[in-house]
């Protein structure tokens, strides 16, 4: 098995041929079975493969067998995750992923995302400012509201445009 990288057995597993041939011999069909219906050379090719991407072993004896450590070993070669500090331990890939309990890691949080969405000095529409919002969030009224509550988005008294606030440097 060395050598073994996900990304062979992802391609593996892509492989329509590869993929059905890999499903026989899980399920203990003998080699002469697998892929009964496909040419020898599309046969061969997706036995050598699964072989190559360690999805499948060939015992002395030339029988195949499912790998039973394959995925396991590809897990345990991913880094341990490192734990998030700061805002970003409410964040998913850069979207809210829940809002902090504390009031001011929330207002921290929102000002990070204001300062990131909206230019000082921009004026933007409520449909503008809903569209950059959307990239942290899909209920962008309730995160709408939260900036505003917090100062660090203002409206006018219309509430045709929307821009930075002027609470503690923002703008």
């Amino acid at each position: 098995m060395a050598g073994l990288h996900w990304r062979r057995v992802i391609a593996a597993l892509g492989n329509s041929d590869a993929r059905t041939a890999y499903a026989q011999i899980v399920l203990g069909m003998e080699l002469r079975d697998v892929l009964p219906g496909a040419k020898e050379q599309r046969r061969n090719r997706a036995i050598s493969n699964l072989l190559e991407s360690g999805l499948v072993e060939r015992r002395v004896s030339g029988e195949l067998v499912a790998s039973e450590l394959v995925f396991r070993e590809l897990l345990e070669q991913q880094p341990r995750r490192q734990r998030k500090t700061g805002l970003d331990r409410f964040l998913r890939l850069g979207r809210i992923e829940r809002y902090p309990a504390n009031v001011a890691e929330r207002r921290d949080l929102l000002a990070r995302i204001a300062g990131e969405a909206i230019a000082p000095g921009e004026r933007l529409s409520e449909r503008q400012v809903n569209e950059r919002l959307l990239n942290y969030t899909d209920d962008v009224v309730l995160l709408r509201r939260y900036m505003v509550d917090f100062g660090l988005l203002e409206r006018t008294a219309s509430g045709s445009s929307y821009a930075l606030g002027q609470v503690n440097g923002l703008t």
